[in-house]
């Protein structure tokens, strides 16, 4: 730690988008915090914080939350053994004496989802209710902030998504809401809140939206299931991350990023952002 502190609340991927929009709201609040990142010399300067080292699956996780009560926990980036780190931070944040976790989860989490990522995070959430942490789940659809990504160069958006939709969500609403709960957490125990836009988009009309917005002409090209995987076969990437590109696109078409929750509204107080609100 860089400091001794009196922060209660702690922070991870402070240096990311996420956990550093969340960073610079809790500090706006007038909230002392913790950024606990693995480099803390990449963390914002923010009044009221300080860092401490810390990294999922180091031993000394638990060291560095100490004195914390309430622990806002992205997930990991993603490998391999995403979810073996998940659960070993969620032991350190219980052997630290944490109370509560924030958890950055994903929409439709379950053992059998499509999508084999949102398997990681059901799994990462059972965890924490076994561990006897209290909790709040936050479960964000695809990032409307990420669409631009999806288009080639040749401006189409090319997947096996077929003609399903997703409720795209920006993230300054998910960190509205993540804040709100953070300073509010015990009014939030054992809830799970869905973080969705206001709109559940077909790929189509994520097209257009984008072709409105930066005023190129973007198409979506429906892959089959195998066109998918040859197409991504030259980016020479392992078969689990491939097979969570592609099922990103097979989850929407199995309908399972459908359906707009009013959570964000009710928790910030504010509408959903639209997408074409988000992207440039």
């Amino acid at each position: 730690m860089t400091r001794p502190d009196n922060a209660k609340i702690a922070i991870t991927g402070a240096t990311g988008r996420i956990g550093g929009r969340i960073a610079r709201r809790v500090a706006a609040a007038g909230a002392a915090q913790r950024m606990a990142v693995p480099h803390p010399d990449r963390a914002p300067q923010l009044p009221g914080a300080t860092t401490a080292r810390c990294a999922y699956g180091d031993r000394d996780a638990a060291r560095a939350l100490e004195g914390i009560e309430v622990l806002f926990m992205i997930s990991a980036p993603e490998s391999p053994d995403r979810l073996s780190r998940h659960l070993a931070f969620v032991d350190a944040a219980a052997e630290a004496g944490v109370r509560h976790v924030v958890y950055l989860s994903f929409f439709g989490a379950a053992p059998d989802a499509v999508f084999t990522l949102a398997r990681d995070h059901w799994a990462t959430e059972e965890h924490i209710r076994d561990s006897g942490l209290s909790f709040t789940f936050l479960r964000d659809n695809l990032y409307a902030d990420f669409m631009p990504a999806l288009v080639g160069q040749d401006g189409v958006i090319r997947g096996p998504a077929g003609e399903g939709r997703a409720a795209v969500v920006a993230q300054d609403d998910i960190a509205d809401a993540a804040t709100q709960v953070l300073l509010n957490a015990t009014g939030h125990e054992g809830r799970t809140y869905d973080m969705t836009g206001p709109r559940s988009l077909s790929m189509a009309e994520i097209a257009a939206i984008l072709s409105e917005t930066t005023g190129r002409s973007i198409t979506y090209h429906p892959e089959t299931v195998e066109d998918a995987y040859r197409s991504r076969a030259s980016y020479g990437a392992p078969d689990w991350q491939v097979d969570a590109w592609v099922s990103t696109y097979t989850a929407i078409a199995a309908g399972q990023l459908d359906g707009v929750s009013d959570d964000i509204p009710r928790l910030t107080g504010h509408a959903a952002t639209p997408l074409a609100d988000v992207v440039p």
